[in-house]
């Protein structure tokens, strides 16, 4: 079985949206803004594309990636080249320029989980993260929390009423400038 690894940069209070400056959010471009830019704090970005066997998207995630990430052939190499899926019920079709098998449901998200290969990344995508948190899909979060508070915005933890996770620390560490890395494996 596949690892299903969810990554985020995400706020202090759990806000993940629109980090990189995506357009429609009040606090658009919020890792960029009065941060200074440590490389070794995003060491775990460049360690997660090398490790990816494929990676796996919602449909606002990737109508946003798709213009851009195709054009970044340095920074977004590995990505670029492995297989890319996109769940979504509303999507009719891929956009060319980035080609994507689109999963109609968390089922087949399941079913891809059970396929040979390397770890399942999850980028952006936060409704997409939670669903697959719900279904009990997820086996690592690897996050880079932000020395910011947000408030609004869409966050990276579900609501719904349901029993306990447990997350186990599996690695960590605090940078310079207030950014934390926290990877947590989900107890079963």
């Amino acid at each position: 079985m596949r690892q299903l690894i969810v990554t985020a940069f995400v706020s202090l209070d759990g806000v993940m949206e629109a980090p990189g400056g995506e357009p429609g959010y009040r606090n658009t471009g919020w890792t960029f803004k009065d941060i200074e830019f440590l490389p070794e704090a995003y060491d775990l970005k460049a360690r997660e594309q090398d490790e990816a066997g494929a990676l796996l998207i919602g449909r606002r995630s990737y109508e946003a990636f798709a213009p851009v990430w195709p054009t970044m052939v340095d920074e977004f190499a590995g990505y670029n080249a492995m297989p890319r899926y996109v769940v979504s019920t509303t999507l009719k079709e891929e956009d060319g320029r980035w080609p994507a098998t689109i999963l109609r449901s968390i089922d087949e998200v399941a079913a891809l989980k059970e396929t040979e290969g390397g770890p399942i990344s999850v980028h952006g995508s936060a409704t997409l993260g939670k669903s697959l948190a719900d279904a009990g899909l997820v086996d690592r979060y690897h996050l880079l929390v932000f020395p910011k508070l947000l408030g609004a915005g869409r966050r990276l933890f579900s609501e719904a009423d349901k029993d306990a996770v447990n997350l186990e620390l599996v690695e960590h560490e605090a940078y310079a400038n207030g950014i934390q890395k926290q990877v947590f494996d989900v107890k079963r």
